[in-house]
């Protein structure tokens, strides 16, 4: 069984379009859509027999609204492929072939990224890296190890994420301290830490039309990618290299003032935030327990 999940934030119009390109299936492969604004009464519209609509009753952001998209499908198939897939995303082709020939090939893969392209055909994800010692987190925008089905990432875009949830001892979750940006990098290297494997494959990829529903309000776009941005750099990156990326955070925010306010206040309120965490909840760690994959894995070449 394959579940897509979607986050609707009044995107009824984007989600429409990425369900008619779903292979969607009643008992092999069902959508399920988590609303996140309630009063957007349009995506009630959407709902049948292969697409189920969970209602949030408020904005709890992307994390926690794949939560309960997670919760529910774990609680009827566990041993589910689940895709997380971004609203102002849509596929070309019928993936399940591929998907589960992929998974019979490499069944010991827990989080699977695939290739992300722009409408113009150029790659926006092929994999992400994270750098403890620099505190760098990067995105690859070429395709490596072509003689390879898929090649290890340290990090895959919550943009288009498979989970091959028989390999969680309990139902996976995101961290509910992200409200929006970066949720994927933690998710994935918090998974990763108690031996999940995770990988970006090129036989599968999506279209994607970047920020198209972020970018509607560019102050909150920057502050809630400032706050994530700092909580996962305290999370990963080392203490010199946090240190330095905060000072050139906070330099980069007054340089803006001048030629882009609006950015320049959501990076100063995301600090605000940030710290605000640090001062009044020092100790507070709000992390979904980890879960041990349920075999021991090798290596992905490997298989």
């Amino acid at each position: 069984m394959i579940y897509f999940i979607s986050v609707n934030y009044y995107s009824s119009i984007l989600i429409s379009r990425l369900i008619r390109s779903m292979p969607l299936c009643l008992g092999t492969c069902q959508a399920v859509i988590v609303n996140n604004s309630p009063d957007d009464v349009l995506v009630h519209q959407l709902e049948s027999s292969t697409v189920k609509i969970l209602e949030a009753h408020d904005n709890v952001g992307f994390g926690c609204g794949c939560n309960l998209a997670l919760r529910w499908i774990h609680e009827r198939a566990p041993d589910a492929l689940v895709w997380i897939i971004n609203p102002d995303a849509y596929l070309l082709k019928d993936p399940r072939e591929a998907l589960h020939h992929f998974f019979q090939d490499h069944p010991r893969l827990s989080i699977l990224g695939t290739v992300i392209k722009t409408f113009d055909g150029d790659i926006w994800f092929a994999g992400g890296r994270l750098n403890a010692e620099t505190g760098s987190i990067s995105v690859d925008r070429q395709i490596k190890h072509l003689e390879h089905p898929c090649c290890p990432s340290d990090w895959v875009s919550g943009c288009s994420l498979i989970l091959n949830l028989k390999l969680f001892s309990e139902c996976p979750r995101f961290n509910p301290d992200y409200f929006l940006y970066y949720e994927d990098v933690e998710f994935c290297r918090r998974y990763a830490s108690v031996g999940h494997l995770i990988a970006i494959t090129q036989s599968i990829s999506i279209f994607h039309e970047p920020s198209s529903i972020t970018n509607r309000n560019l102050f909150l776009k920057i502050r809630h990618s400032t706050y994530s941005y700092l909580l996962t750099l305290e999370t990963f990156a080392s203490r010199k290299a946090f240190i330095i990326r905060f000072i050139r955070l906070l330099l980069n925010a007054f340089y803006l003032i001048f030629i882009q306010p609006k950015a320049a206040l959501g990076k100063m309120w995301g600090t605000v935030l940030y710290l605000k965490r640090r001062i009044y909840h020092p100790t507070q760690d709000s992390a979904p327990p980890l879960i041990p994959v349920r075999a021991m894995q090798s290596s992905i070449h490997a298989e």
